[in-house]
């Protein structure tokens, strides 16, 4: 019998028990910032006004707010997520530290419509199928930039791999794919940005191993070209 639960039914965010309980405690504060937010969050202050909008597209639970609110910012935050449970988490947790809960909302990167200034996307394209769907909706989305982390080498490489770290009895697999650098970038700026590569802080710009495979993590800042944006 054919259903229409699938896409749930094989997303690995929603058979991790441990995952969960990271990004909940990650909510709560009672977990340590991740470097890669500590660094995104300081390279959108260079480029933010207090008052501009921003959307983490795949923010897992939001608590990527902690981030921007701790630096003062001034933005105005938005999250979106594929994975229901973690936007509940979310919504369950930070109205406490002062985001309400519409701010959360359970999306595919694709499925977004509408504008905000920024869009600030970490660790999401590279264990997706393919970027230029999903990216090419993040930036009709921005208005003035993009910032994004990604595993991003001299050569693309793409590969489905079992996600061994899943619940017990889980077997789904997982895409951890290394995206071309000089191609990401060309497809960025015929889009109307202009991108600039931004060596991960964490990782130093060496391989580091996640889930057992390597990735290749770098920030690409992406900026609207002035002619570019909307009024």
């Amino acid at each position: 019998m054919i259903r229409d639960a699938g896409w749930r039914a094989h997303c690995i965010w929603e058979h991790s028990a441990s995952l969960r309980d990271l990004y909940r405690r990650r909510c709560r504060r009672e977990a340590e910032e991740m470097t890669a937010h500590a660094q995104a969050a300081e390279l959108l202050a260079s480029l933010a006004t207090p008052g501009d909008t921003l959307l983490d597209a795949g923010c897992g639970s939001g608590y990527f707010f902690h981030s921007i609110k701790s630096r003062n910012l001034g933005l105005v935050y938005y999250g979106i997520d594929a994975a229901p449970s973690l936007i509940a988490i979310g919504r369950e947790e930070l109205p406490r530290y002062g985001l309400p809960a519409d701010r959360l909302d359970v999306a595919r990167l694709e499925d977004i419509e509408g504008d905000v200034d920024h869009v600030v996307c970490i660790n999401v394209l590279s264990n997706i199928d393919n970027y230029h769907r999903p990216l090419d909706n993040l930036l009709k989305t921005a208005q003035k930039s993009v910032i994004l982390r990604e595993s991003i080498k001299d050569r693309a490489e793409y590969r489905l791999v079992k996600d061994v770290y899943l619940d017990p009895g889980v077997d789904l697999s997982v895409y951890v794919n290394h995206y071309a650098l000089d191609e990401m970038i060309e497809f960025i700026a015929s889009r109307g940005f202009r991108a600039r590569p931004v060596m991960d802080r964490r990782s130093g710009g060496q391989p580091e191993l996640v889930i057992g495979y390597p990735h290749f993590w770098t920030f690409l800042v992406c900026e609207r070209e002035k002619a570019s944006y909307s009024i």
